[in-house]
Parts: C-alpha cells; sequence; structure tokens
C-alpha cells in the first residue's frame, strides 16, 4: 500500500500519475481538511473534492479546482440575496457539497462521507480525511486572525504571514484507518503539496506526526518548489515571511527527520548536497507535472527510488 498526504491541486496532479504507476486500489490518501469552510450553509471540503475530481479525470484542467465545464448559476442567483461572490462554486461542485452536507446532518463520520464521495466518482483508491473532528487552519497576520479560505480566495494571499494555527487540532483524533495507513503502507509520500498549510494540518493532528516519524515504511517528500518559485499557491510567500529560504531546500529542512528521500527538479540539482547533509536520500527528476505522461513518470520515478531506498 502506498499513502499520500495530501493537499489540493499538486497533490491531485501527482496521484494522477500514481494511479497510472501502481493500481488505484493500493493507494491511499490522507487528505487535508484544514481548509474546509462552511459556504451558503453547506460543508464545502476543497482539498477533498479536488483530489476526487482529478482521480476521476473530471477535474478542471485550466484551473486545477472544480469539475470541468462547470457553470456557476447558482452562485450569480445568490448575489441578488446579499452573498458576496468570492467563493466560486460550480453548480455540480454544489452537488457534491449538498450530497455531504446532508450526511454530515445525518449523522455520518467525515470518512464515511469521503468513502461514499470516491465510490460515486467510481474511484478504486481510499481517501480518508486527517479527522472525522473539525480542524480549520487560521492564517496569522498583521491584521489578526483570518480562516484559511478568507486569506487565500477573498484577499488573494495578500496579507504577510505571520504565523499559523490549527483550531480543534489539539482535540482531534486521526480517521479510522489513517495511523494504519501510515504505519503499514510500504511507502508514505508528501506530496508537492504546501509544507505549512496543506501537510502542515495533516501533521498537528495528534498521532499522525509520530506515526510517520515511527513507521517501517519508506518515507518521501516532494518539493513544491522548483528553481526558487512555487509551480501554484503562496508557499513560496510563506516560506520567506517566515524567515525559510525559499528553495527546495527550505521545504527539506522542514521535513528534516520525518523523511528518508527528498525530491527536487532538475533545476535545483545543486542542492542534493545540501539536502543529503540534513540526513536524507536526494533524488534529482524532472518534478513539473506538464502533461499525463511527465506525472505518470515522476510517480514511477519517485516509486523506483523508494524501492531503492528500502
Amino acid at each position: 500500500m502506498y499513502t499520500v498526504l495530501a493537499g489540493g491541486v499538486g497533490a491531485s496532479r501527482f496521484l494522477q500519475g500514481l494511479a497510472m504507476a501502481v493500481p488505484p486500489r493500493d493507494i491511499t490518501v490522507i487528505s487535508n481538511t484544514g481548509d474546509d469552510l462552511e459556504f451558503a450553509g453547506l460543508h464545502v471540503s476543497p482539498d477533498t473534492d479536488i483530489v476526487i475530481y482529478a482521480l476521476a479525470g473530471a477535474v478542471n484542467p485550466e484551473t486545477g479546482w472544480g469539475l470541468a465545464g462547470d457553470t456557476f448559476a447558482v452562485v450569480e442567483a445568490l448575489q441578488r440575496f446579499g452573498y458576496e461572490r468570492w467563493f466560486n462554486l460550480g453548480d455540480r461542485d454544489l452537488a457534491t457539497a449538498l450530497h455531504r452536507t446532508r450526511l454530515l446532518r445525518e449523522g455520518w463520520p467525515m470518512h464515511r462521507v469521503a468513502a461514499d464521495l470516491a465510490r460515486a466518482w467510481g474511484l478504486e483508491c481510499r481517501i480518508l480525511p486527517m479527522s472525522d473532528e473539525p480542524v480549520r487552519t487560521i492564517v496569522l497576520g498583521p491584521g489578526g486572525e483570518l480562516p484559511f479560505q478568507e486569506y487565500m480566495v477573498r484577499l488573494r494571499a495578500e496579507p504577510e504571514v505571520q504565523g499559523f494555527r490549527f483550531a480543534g487540532a489539539e482535540a482531534a483524533r486521526p480517521a479510522p484507518g489513517v495511523l494504519e495507513a501510515v504505519r503499514e503502507a510500504r511507502a508514505v509520500i508528501l506530496a508537492p503539496s504546501n509544507p505549512f498549510v496543506s501537510i502542515g494540518p495533516i501533521l498537528a493532528v495528534p498521532g499522525i506526526r509520530e506515526a510517520l516519524a515511527e513507521t517501517r515504511a519508506v518515507r518521501a517528500a516532494i518539493s513544491p518548489v522548483i528553481a526558487g518559485q512555487v509551480v501554484k499557491g503562496p508557499a513560496g510567500r510563506m516560506l520567506a515571511a517566515l524567515g525559510h529560504e525559499v528553495s527546495a531546500l527550505g521545504v527539506a529542512r522542514l521535513y528534516a527527520g520525518l523523511i528518508d528521500l527528498f525530491v527536487l527538479d532538475t533545476a535545483d540539482a545543486a542542492l542534493a548536497p545540501a539536502v543529503e547533509a540534513l540526513g536524507m536520500r536526494a533524488l534529482v527528476t524532472e518534478t513539473l507535472m506538464t502533461t499525463p505522461e511527465r506525472k505518470r513518470e515522476l510517480a514511477a520515478a519517485v516509486l523506483a527510488a523508494l524501492e531503492g531506498a528500502r
């Protein structure tokens, strides 16, 4: 079994490649739910939905989120009643949120809801939320605390980040199956996701970081930073604002002690010795996932390196 700790867009692209390299039934995804929010009374799980849509071949390829060909009649109509249109959820995407919200109100735990959604989309891999309990990422900025989606979407990630808080994490427990997925995996892979707000919330749930540190599985992380630039998202600005080097090496330092293999792009080959000085092996390969072939090739390269590290 291959277990992947996953955020949204970057993780979903890697998972598409992994599902071409190994049987999907051998993949377990531990999904970040720190980004979850309530929109018009509905429970939305952006990272989980991105992963499901991508693995189902239905994600919008232009944005990396939402459904291909979706329309936005509902969010447009809501403006008549005074709703601000800052979170753009498509009409068919809203159907997912409606179904999730109904199940949660009927008492279904989040892990059962995620499994139901994966089944409905015909997925063979297992999708697990990091916790059944709510954990919410809070961004600390100059003006105080901001819920993550307010910071990321409404404010376009413009406020300078001073830190993070994961509200509810202390009281949360890993969802059923999460710890086993980490402890019993053949390999655990930290997807090329934001280390602070995609992987960070998962590791903040008590027990998950410890399981990752103690597992006998081979552990890898893929850098979301290439040649000092982040492919998508605010990770670069976060690294800089928090005093970290904006580079693959800066990300590797955040994971020191937790992983055995760090994957960095050929553009960052010169950083490999410094990465290995942290106590992990370095794999230098093409990490920019621009085509289905490149996604599959990256996944295959990571798997081969992991086998070599066993």
